[in-house]
């Protein structure tokens, strides 16, 4: 039996998602013939060619004048210089012809759309030139690197006006699947003309499966923005391949259709499973083979012959962590991945720019305290390691199959001690790599292990942050203070390692002041040199949560939900203080935009908030907080 695993639209353009790698490396170590397809890398390139941009200005050349947007009038305008500059361009970012970046920087070469207008966003006579003060006299590639990456977002702004409104980059149709409670909105989408984008999706679905010629389908889907594409593509194979099967799972489906009653999706799947897919999928396949009855399926829905959902949950052990095998990346092309730079900030760019090998330290959360996480689901609960020395073994046979050395953990927050571990293994071994992964900001980060961490090649950290208040961490069972996070994070960016903060905003009985107190605790981290880059998430109330579970421990009311056939995960809630974060957000943004390009520093926290309408109090916080903090 031949296993195909599918990455469908939309997930990052820079590297593969690393779903399929995972399941496919596991597959062939149990001796299953499995390969994989990168669809949504697949979709964007078949429009980004001279044949592609033919079809989507035949397409905005049909629409009524009045229904165009600027960028679909700019793209009009400038049309026959669009279609001979997207292979070039192309090209450079899939680091094939690094030297057309000194025609990229000419600021000639290239149509220049509405995206450039980012460019002008930055204050003159604080910062002068943005291009110049980012990049240097030097940085020609990454400089055009940032020039070619709002030129293809000018692009995917014309793909979603003229082509598919519900395009975007990563995101498609996000809003048919995230939380949805029935399955309608997908449904009549799916039933739909299809658009242009959905005949480009068919045809690679239909090369792909006549290519391999597989027996099972897998379709990965991570977010909700993958969900429409997914059941497009199943849609495909069931329309010109019925004998095939599909399977359907990964972190949305794990997340959000874990109650699934809706008897429609099974018109485009047969089979639905749920958290790590390794012991589901050995399931399946015996009983694809006629060894294992239905009744046996793990952790799987199917629709039975009454046309009713039905959940198959047969106890067997997961697989362990340090049996996963290795992930493999045979099969995708590694070569054609697009290595963009959409924002100007060392760390922001690394979700963006290169092909990282995307590898887990250890299954799930060591920590798994922190109320607004879904500690509750297998991917956080269930906490597995593996030895230094099996990490490493997969990490030298990743990088003999990629001839790539960089590597992104992805774990929800690598543990301290597997670190340690790990990196004294890598310089033992004298394994030479670059790395960076996710952290809990916790004291066992003393300066002397992030100079150990430092030294086997780690070149950033990201970390929660969430809201900087003691009472409000103290809440969310987040076990640091500000303090102490002021303290890590310095440790980390002195032994030259860059750090992200991950920031929240609107937490269950959040105030103003608590808003303001928090935005300049983060403005001295800037301004210290503890944190290179930050985001702020408006905090979303999931039911797989502590705070969804137990809500009246955060202060807080949830609204009633209705009843729910299909997706559920989100959940709002009624807040007793009333603040209005979504407008406090625009402040707490446009601080932090100017935070991450060194400038701002000198402006009062509440002053980031001017003009929204609202009562902004000064800050309670001393101004010298965090240098006390360092320096004590």
């Amino acid at each position: 039996m031949k296993v195909l695993s599918l990455i469908p639209p939309m997930t990052q353009l820079n590297t593969p998602y690393p779903s399929t790698a995972y399941l496919t490396g596991f597959l062939r170590s149990r001796g299953v013939d499995a390969v994989q397809e990168d669809l949504a890398l697949a979709l964007v390139l078949s429009f980004f060619t001279p044949e592609g941009l033919r079809e989507i200005h035949a397409q905005a050349l049909s629409m009524p004048e009045e229904n165009r947007s600027a960028s679909v009038n700019f793209f009009l305008d400038y049309f026959p210089t669009y279609q001979s500059t997207i292979s070039p361009v192309i090209t450079f970012l899939q680091g094939r012809d690094s030297t057309l970046s000194h025609r990229i920087n000419s600021r000639t070469f290239l149509p220049e759309g509405p995206r450039f207008s980012s460019l002008d966003t930055f204050d003159e006579e604080e910062v002068g030139d943005s291009l110049s003060w980012a990049f240097g006299a030097l940085g020609s590639q990454d400089r055009a690197r940032h020039l070619a990456t709002l030129y293809l977002n000018d692009l995917s702004d014309v793909l979603r006006d003229a082509v598919d409104e519900r395009f975007e980059f990563v995101r498609y149709a996000e809003s048919l699947a995230s939380s949805q409670p029935t399955f309608t909105p997908l449904a009549d989408a799916l039933n739909a003309e299809p658009t242009l984008m959905d005949m480009h999706l068919q045809s690679l679905t239909n090369q792909a499966i006549e290519h391999h010629q597989p027996s099972l389908v897998l379709l990965s889907v991570p977010f909700p923005g993958a969900m429409y594409a997914a059941l497009r593509i199943a849609q495909v194979i069931k329309s010109a391949y019925p004998e095939i099967k599909i399977a359907l799972g990964g972190g949305y489906v794990s997340t959000e259709l874990r109650e699934l009653s809706e008897p429609r999706i099974f018109d485009f799947v047969d089979f639905i499973t749920l958290d790590s897919g390794e012991r589901p999928l050995l399931a399946l396949l015996d009983h694809l083979a006629g060894k294992r009855s239905v009744e046996r399926l793990v952790r799987t829905f199917i629709r039975n012959t009454k046309n009713q959902v039905q959940y198959l949950n047969w106890q067997e052990p997961d697989i362990s962590f340090e049996e996963v095998g290795t992930a493999t990346w045979d099969g995708l092309p590694l070569d054609s991945y697009l290595s963009l730079l959409d924002m100007l900030n060392p760390m922001h760019r690394l979700w963006s720019d290169g092909r990282w090998n995307k590898l887990t330290v250890a299954h799930g959360c060591y920590w798994k305290k922190c109320s607004f996480c879904d500690v509750s689901l297998d991917y956080i609960s269930r906490y597995e390691t593996a030895s230094a020395s099996l990490l490493v073994d997969r990490i030298e046979q990743i990088i003999a199959e990629t001839g790539q050395t960089g590597f992104h953990f992805v774990d929800e927050a690598a543990p301290p001690k597997i670190l340690k571990a790990l990196a004294e293994e890598l310089i033992r071994r004298q394994v030479v790599i670059s790395w960076w992964g996710n952290i809990r900001f916790e004291k066992t980060f003393t300066p002397e292990l992030a100079e150990l961490l430092a030294q086997s090649g780690c070149i950033a950290m990201s970390g929660g942050l969430e809201v900087a208040s003691d009472r409000l961490l103290n809440l969310m069972k987040k076990g640091v203070s500000v303090e102490q996070v002021a303290q890590v994070t310095k440790g980390f960016s002195d032994a030259g390692i860059l750090v992200h903060a991950y920031l929240m905003y609107g937490f269950p009985t959040q105030t103003v002041q608590e808003t303001v107190d928090a935005l300049e605790y983060v403005r001295q981290l800037f301004e210290n040199g503890c944190i290179q880059s930050g985001f702020f998430h408006r905090f979303i109330c999931t039911v797989h949560s502590p705070v969804g579970l137990n809500p009246q421990e955060y202060g807080i009311e949830l609204v009633p939900l209705p009843e729910i056939t299909f997706a559920k995960n989100d959940v709002s809630f009624i807040d007793p203080t009333g603040v209005d974060h979504d407008l406090l957000g625009q402040g707490l943004r446009k601080a932090l935009y100017n935070y991450m390009h060194g400038v701002g520093f000198d402006i009062k926290a509440q002053s980031w908030f001017d003009g929204l309408g609202i009562t902004i109090p000064k800050t309670t916080v001393p101004k010298n907080f965090i240098e006390n903090a360092l320096y004590q």
